[in-house]
């Protein structure tokens, strides 16, 4: 598979899908650069020619987004989207929807592994 900044919904879909796997399902969309993309819910393609304000917003600044959108279809809930950088350009952005309300973000921090302690500070009574 080949990802460029022209890739369409159809085109993206097998990568979409791995990642929304990998994220136990939660909502996934994605887009790239000159095309609109894909959402996908539920272990399922929604829709092949999806947009989102935080899609948009990562595509221009290149840089990951976490915020909560005002309007489009995710208005009001939590969303984490990261660019998709080849070569110093964006070509595309992959977003996760925390339908959780944050409650997926908490997991991961607090089962983060814990960091080794240096080896001064475990010699000090």
């Amino acid at each position: 598979m080949k990802l460029t900044a022209s890739s369409a919904g159809k085109e993206i879909e097998p990568l979409a899908l791995t990642i929304h796997q990998l994220v136990n399902e939660l909502p996934l969309t994605m887009r790239t650069k000159n095309a609109r993309g894909i959402r996908l819910e539920e272990g399922k393609v929604v829709e092949y020619n999806y947009t989102g304000p935080v899609l948009e917003k990562v595509l221009e600044k290149g840089q990951k987004i976490s915020e909560i959108p005002k309007n489009g279809t995710y208005k009001g809930i939590p969303v984490m989207v990261v660019p998709v950088i080849e070569d110093d350009e964006v070509i595309a952005a992959i977003g996760v929807v925390d339908t959780t309300h944050g409650i997926y973000s908490d997991i991961m921090e607090i089962t983060k592994r814990p960091q080794p302690m240096e080896e001064e500070k475990r010699d000090q009574p």
